[in-house]
Parts: C-alpha cells; structure tokens; sequence
C-alpha cells in the first residue's frame, strides 16, 4: 500500500474541494494514484447525484461573462439545493472559474463537453455533488454575440443578463447595463410585438380576457368597479383598420355625450391612446422594446434607446435566472 502523505491529502483536497477524510480514502483506494483518486471522487459524485435526481437545485450562482472586446457573451447558473452553498467561496469561485471556459461554447450541451481541470465540465459538476452532497448541475446556459455586448448580475448572484447592439457608440457601458438590468428585472420574452406568433396572440388573447372575466365576477359579488376586457393584447393585433374603427366608435360617443365637434380634436389624441394602451398589455409585459424604462417609467425601453442615438438598436438579450 502506497504511503499517504498529509501533503499528498491536501493537495488533492485542493484540486478537488473535497474533505480531507474523502481525500485519504479515494488516495488510498487508489494505491497513491492522483488520477485514479479523482476518479473515485467522481464515482461517489454519480452515486450521490443518482440519489438526489428527483432533488430540487433552485439555488446557486449566475454568472456572466463578456470577451475582450465586448462582441461576445455568456451567461449560465451553476446550481445547488441550498442558499448556504450557494454563498460559499468556494462554490462561487468555482462557478467564476467555469465562467472563463464558458465563452468558448455557443450551448449548454457543448459546455458540459468542454475541458476542465483535468476532466469535463459535467465531470466537475458530478465530483462536486459528490463533495459536497447536494445537486449541482448547470441550470440555464445562454450565448449571444453582436458588434456590442452588454451585461449585467444582480447582486444576490440570482439572475443575470446579456444584450447585444447593433453599433459601439459614446456612453453605450452605461446604457448596455441600463438595458441589461431592465431584462434581468422585467423579464421581456421578446424582443419587439413582431415577434409574437400568430397562435400564441390567440391563445394568449383567450387566457387574459377569461382571467379578467373571473375576476369581474368576484369584484362584481363584492360591488367594487369592474376592470377593463380589452378586445385585444398586442400592437400586432392593430391594423390600420382597427384604429380606424376605434376613432370612429369614439366620434360617437362623444356625439352621444353632446361634445361639440369643434373640441373633438383635443379630445381624440387621448381616448385613442387609452384605447392603444387598454389593448397592448401583453407589449407592456413580454416586449423590451415596450416595457417601461425601469429608471424613467414615462418613457418606454424603445424611446430610451433613440433618444440616446437614433440608430442604436438592440439586437437581441438573453436571460437566465435561478429557480425558473
């Protein structure tokens, strides 16, 4: 049998995490092999992983990364069972360690492949559930690349973004961050109400106008005003034609009320703008470029960008979050 040194314990310890105890019994199964050891390791970490499947892993770290010069992003969640792992320095540094291989790679299948420390990604996933006896595994894993890149974490390491541009202009750190805290905070699905599909309109139209009907009845049982049932939820669903009929129905309801037809265009503008907006919650909600700017909730995210310059454009943003 192989002589175990204390030096031999620790500096296996050191390439692994794992406790000093664990470090003697893989070295010494192993005969004094470090390679041989490491694989031990790891084969406690399936059996361990094996027994924690059905686990739930909502905690952990997010991590962005950015390439020198900014033309390239990554962003992934390495995760575990438990918030005190999840704040342990050494589970951190591991997670800012895979982040510096993580820019090679366009998918999470493609990084779990990647080289690292001797072994894989996946590898070091599964000794460190092993080591430390929780699920660990990489949750979300999202690339994106553009003549600019923007990112940002929020400070409990919980989420994190990335958002591409279409041009490096003056100032654009700044606003690349602002646009990046806003997906990481509002949690856009799309981009623009252009990208909604026709089926999903539909689907969600039907969802929202019977959610808002159960709960008129509720508030009706209770004599409280009743909220508004839009006719629609997007801009996509707002031809011309539709606006059109929304002026006409206004015009006459405002002879039905007896207003003059001198004072009607000081009065059109905005029932038609109430009515815009009662008709696009869903662009509010899942659309960036619709969302209120979160730092000046009177403008939205599409006017931020233009008043900054007027050919910026965002060309696409990627989110990840722990526990989603």
């Amino acid at each position: 049998m192989a002589d175990i040194k204390a030096a031999d314990v620790k500096k296996l310890r050191d390439m692994t995490g794992a406790g000093m105890m664990d470090c003697k019994k893989a070295l010494v199964e192993a005969n004094g092999d470090f390679d041989e050891a490491i694989s031990i390791l790891r084969k406690k970490g399936q059996k361990v992983a094996a027994k924690r499947a059905d686990r739930e892993s909502a905690e952990g770290v997010a991590v962005a990364v950015l390439n020198d010069d900014k033309t390239k992003g990554v962003i992934f969640t390495l995760n575990c069972e438990t918030d005190f792992v999840a704040k342990n320095d050494d589970f951190v540094n591991l997670a800012k360690k895979m982040g510096e291989v993580a820019l090679n790679y366009n998918s999470k299948d493609e990084f779990l492949a990647a080289p690292f420390e001797g072994g894989t990604i996946n590898d070091k996933v599964i000794e460190q559930t092993g080591v430390i006896g929780e699920k660990i595994e990489i949750g979300g894993f999202e690339a994106l690349e553009a003549p600019f890149i923007g990112s940002y974490v929020h400070a409990n390491n919980k989420i994190a973004s990335i958002v591409g541009f279409n041009k490096k202009i003056d100032g654009i750190e700044e606003i690349a961050r602002d646009i990046a805290m806003q997906v990481a905070a509002m949690k856009p699905a799309v981009l623009s109400y252009k990208d909604f599909t026709p089926e999903f309109l539909q689907s969600e139209t039907e969802a929202r106008i019977a959610a808002i009907e159960k709960d008129n009845i509720e508030l009706a049982r209770l004599g409280k005003t009743l909220k508004h049932v839009p006719k629609y939820i997007s801009k996509a669903q707002l031809p011309d034609e539709v606006i059109e009929q929304a002026k006409q129905e206004i015009i006459e309801e405002l002879k039905a009320e007896g207003k003059p037809e001198k004072i009607w265009d000081r009065i059109l503008p905005g029932k038609l703008q109430r009515f815009i907006d009662d008709n696009t919650t869903a662009d509010k909600e899942l659309c960036l470029l619709d969302q209120d700017f979160i730092k000046d909730g009177k403008i939205t995210v599409e006017t931020y960008i233009k008043n900054k310059d007027g050919d910026l454009e965002i060309t696409g943003f990627k989110r990840v979050a722990l526990g989603e």
